[in-house]
């Protein structure tokens, strides 16, 4: 059922314009060398939006306080316009029966979107 929800997400979902945008945002990090960690959650963000169903975001242990403090900053440029993007793609996909699933996996991808260094990306299983 998994690969069925993330087979419709990528075609339906907005999956793969997700994915796009972050990916397009990650390499735009990247070459600025001082936001390489922003490129690396943009990165993790768009594989995580490619197929969010079957996986979740866990805090990572060894995240401390650089972390943190690049969240801090990551909120004001970044995650609040995204996590907000998603809670009204979210709530508008909820509209329909068929939808609610996609705006679940973007309710899901809102706390990440908003606050995401210091988290990776598991296996439900």
């Amino acid at each position: 059922m998994r690969f069925i929800l993330n087979v419709l997400w990528f075609i339906f979902g907005s999956g793969f314009l997700m994915a796009l945008g972050y990916g397009l945002a990650a390499l735009i990090c990247f070459a600025l060398v001082v936001t390489i960690p922003f490129g690396v959650a943009a990165a993790r963000l768009a594989v995580y939006s490619l197929a969010p169903f079957g996986r979740t975001v866990v805090s990572r242990p060894g995240a401390g306080a650089p972390s943190g403090v690049a969240n801090i900053l990551w909120v004001v440029l970044f995650g609040w316009w995204i996590a907000l993007h998603h809670v009204v793609v979210g709530v508008a996909q909820c509209v329909t029966i068929i939808g609610i699933p996609f705006g679940i996996a973007n309710f899901k991808l809102a706390p990440v979107a908003f606050w995401p260094l210091g988290r990776e990306i598991v296996e439900l299983d």
